[in-house]
């Protein structure tokens, strides 16, 4: 193991609006293994672009024992790029050509540097990561989804760092690209920090370091422990909320009692003042006396139970709140058994062999499943007519077709959520864009937040607001790998959405929870170019 570990010390960051991330943030991540979780929307992402120095604190600072590599969210990487140039090494490989057909210019031994042995090297991390059969020149425009998560992973690995971050690692990894991510990170032996929804890769960490309210708070082992000792301190919180509400009850029980005892006692305290002709003065001073006496004893049930709402209070706010979606989408409803899409013999490019055939009727749930490159969301982007074919025909009905493609970028990022839904939505009052989104958790200032500012569950539950609220409703919903970068409520969030949609859907995921919580009622499995039905 390696001593390298990163340290930040008073962090402060806010976006460009004023909205505060981090105020006076101060944790270690020691050597090992940590997963790093958080409701979507708390900062993970914005922490670990402050510590690969992405983004510049207002305040405080970030130090790095070691070499670093970064694996972000969403690769800045453009289609035209080769291979070798995503992995940093076309240089080398140029330089070690030209010396090979006995060109010795200096400049090209200064390129290659120590580097005689980079494609060797490079086979053998690609190897490793399932990338093997990927020639080095070989356009990115030509890959999928996962194999480009995986090769940038490989480009990070292969600067040899002593600190790795990884930001949703797994996202677009079919089960066998998953195995092999394990694989690799169960032999690194730095410093490791992931943000993953993943449950199987977090219960591959030595500890789990939960972010909340702009403070981090470490918990030995992997994730199903923590898991357990969230619910046990739920449990302990809901208890402790019942005795409080007991405790409030009891008090103002209490209370409500002395006051009808003092008010029989003045009563009856009065009439025999009454009885004994005492001097006004002296009937005075007594009732006087036990005004303050009931007073003083009112005030102390008073006292009593204010301290007991403040316990109710305090056991309120450490529970754990699951806020949910909850939503009617009748618009969207399909007549049972219409045919929505209709492609025969569909090819593009090199995919789907022979051709592939497809329906789609209402309200059909289909998922869609393969391996990474087998050409999931190029049958999606077929579908939704964001591509046509190269060979076969199709048929659409005259519903709306909405495509939710791995990047949601259905957005405007310069445009607020409200913006973005008053675009999608132009006929729906003000009033009731901002009631709908608050059904979509968007409250207050964050309705008026920029999309590019939102993180990754935040942006999903703003593309759905646009997209299913839209005008038309849609009928026919596609998604790719939905659940990427999303948390476990997110992904729950989601499910609740999808589960009141009634119109019919292709959902590309490797996640069977997920598959299993939105009722799947139809499986499409593409591989080797064949559209296989029920596997």
């Amino acid at each position: 193991m390696s001593d390298a570990r990163i340290v930040v010390s008073g962090l402060s960051f806010s976006w460009p609006d004023d909205t505060p991330v981090f105020d006076r943030l101060s944790v270690t991540f020691p050597d090992g293994r940590t997963g790093l979780v958080a409701p979507n929307g708390a900062g993970k992402s914005t922490l670990l672009r402050l510590v690969a120095g992405e983004l510049r604190p207002s305040a405080g600072s970030v130090s790095v024992d070691g070499l670093l590599g970064y694996l972000p969210q969403d690769l800045p990487l453009t289609g035209d790029l080769t291979v070798a140039e995503v992995l940093g090494i076309a240089p080398v490989l140029r330089a070690l050509a030209a010396v090979e057909a006995g060109d010795v210019a200096e400049e090209h031994f200064t390129t290659i540097g120590t580097d005689w042995d980079v494609e060797e090297r490079t086979r053998v991390q690609l190897d490793r990561l399932g990338l093997g059969h990927v020639a080095l020149d070989r356009r990115l425009d030509t890959l999928s989804g996962g194999q480009v998560v995986s090769l940038g992973l490989a480009a990070q690995l292969l600067k040899r760092p002593d600190l790795l971050l990884l930001d949703e690692p797994t996202n677009n990894l079919d089960l066998d690209a998953r195995r092999r991510l394990h694989a690799v990170l169960d032999d690194w032996p730095g410093c490791l920090l992931v943000v993953s929804h993943d449950r199987a890769l977090l219960d591959r960490m030595d500890r789990i370091a939960e972010l909340d309210a702009g403070g981090i708070t470490f918990h030995g082992g992997n994730f199903t422990e923590y898991e357990q000792a969230v619910q046990a301190a739920r449990e302990v919180a809901e208890k402790n909320i019942r005795n409080a509400e007991q405790e409030v009850k009891r008090e103002k029980r209490e209370m409500q009692q002395a006051r009808e005892r003092a008010a029989k006692r003045a009563s009856t305290a009065q009439r025999n003042v009454a009885s004994a002709g005492l001097p006004k003065i002296v009937a005075g001073t007594l009732k006087r006396n036990a005004q303050e006496s009931a007073g003083k004893a009112d005030g102390t049930h008073a006292a009593r139970v204010n301290a007991a709402k403040a316990k109710l209070d305090q056991a309120e706010r450490s529970l754990r709140e699951d806020q949910k979606i909850v939503l009617e989408l009748p618009r969207t409803a399909v007549p049972a058994g219409r045919t929505l899409f209709l492609g025969e013999g569909l090819r593009k490019r090199e995919l789907f062999g022979a051709g592939v055939d497809l329906a789609v009727r209402g309200p059909e749930r289909i998922a869609l499943t393969g391996p990474n490159g087998s050409g999931k969301s190029t049958l999606l982007r077929l579908i939704s007519g964001d591509l046509e074919p190269d060979h076969g025909s199709i048929r659409r009905a005259g519903g709306r077709v909405a495509y939710l493609s791995q990047r949601l970028d259905l957005l405007d990022d310069d445009r607020t959520v409200a913006e973005n839904l008053a675009a999608a939505a132009p006929g729906m009052l003000p009033a009731d864009r901002m009631n709908l989104l608050a059904r979509f958790l968007f409250r207050g200032a964050r309705v008026h937040l920029p999309a590019r500012a939102l993180s990754g569950g935040e942006r999903l539950r703003a593309t759905l607001a646009c997209v299913l609220f839209a005008e038309p409703a849609p009928q026919l919903l596609l998604l790719d790998e939905p659940t990427n970068n999303l948390d476990l409520v997110s992904t729950g969030q989601l499910e609740a959405a999808l589960n009141a949609y009634r119109g019919a859907f292709v959902v590309v995921s490797h996640d069977e929870r997920f598959l299993a919580g939105i009722g799947i009622e139809r499986r499409l499995h593409l591989d080797g170019g064949r559209l296989l039905e029920g596997a």
